[in-house]
């Protein structure tokens, strides 16, 4: 076969520029529960998108959703009939008006299932709905949920976990640790490398006096002044008169 390939392979025409999709098309629309059907299977898409419909490409291993030409959802392709793939930060919107529906949601399950509610997760929730009770608590873990979708897994994790240590139950102290881990993980972004310690600031009113020709004129006097008041000595005002 190789013999055959290697004698057939010059006379082959060249790929073409453009990769060849494989996938197949679809247009479901959202159900009220936010998610789209595919094939016999389920995902989910953000909430905002309910009622409308959607573009699906279903590839071997993946499915791929976008609104208009804007991805708004991946999802590993389920290969058993009747499943459903569920993306907690997609009903985030959802679960601040509805916080109690968080604690026995499927979505939440599955992010426990992959790992992305870790057991840190949990403790802070614990704590803060002890301390501001389940509502509120709940809603300030929602805050900090948000935070994945403009920092790393790690980087959060990592300030709920100082933030927890210190007994900060604020979504603002986790969002506040979880940055500087990330400024730990990249001590020099924002200076350069060989230059930890910042340049003096230099001051413009000292650069324009530097600039200005020397001053010759005298200093002034007030004999002048002094020789007129020896003339005209002050009148102390007498006892019931205004000064």
């Amino acid at each position: 076969m190789g013999e055959y390939f290697a004698a057939e392979q010059p006379l082959l025409k060249p790929l073409p520029q453009e990769p060849f999709e494989t996938g197949r098309w679809s247009s479901p629309r959202v159900d009220r529960y936010g998610q789209v059907s595919v094939r016999t299977n389920r995902y989910s898409v953000p909430v905002r998108l309910i009622g409308r419909r959607v573009r699906v490409l279903l590839h071997a291993s993946e499915v791929v959703i976008y609104d208009g030409r804007v991805e708004v959802a991946r999802h590993e392709r389920l290969v058993a009939k009747g499943a459903v793939r569920l993306e907690l930060d997609h009903y985030l919107e959802a679960l601040v008006r509805k916080p109690g529906a968080l604690p026995g949601a499927t979505a939440l399950e599955q992010a426990r299932a992959a790992g992305k509610f870790t057991p840190v997760h949990d403790a802070w929730w614990e704590a803060v709905r002890k301390a501001h009770g389940d509502a509120e608590g709940t809603r300030a873990l929602i805050e900090v949920l948000l935070l994945h979708r403009h920092m790393t897994h790690d980087h959060v994790v990592a300030g709920i976990a100082a933030a927890l240590k210190a007994g900060a139950l604020t979504a603002d102290v986790v969002a506040l640790e979880a940055r500087k881990a990330a400024d730990a993980d990249h001590p020099t972004a924002d200076g350069p490398p060989d230059d930890p310690q910042p340049s003096p600031v230099a001051s413009l009113t000292a650069r324009r006096l530097a600039r200005l020709p020397a001053d010759t004129r005298p200093l002034p006097s007030l004999a002048a002044y002094d020789a007129l008041l020896r003339h005209h000595p002050p009148t102390v005002p007498q006892k019931g008169e205004q000064p």
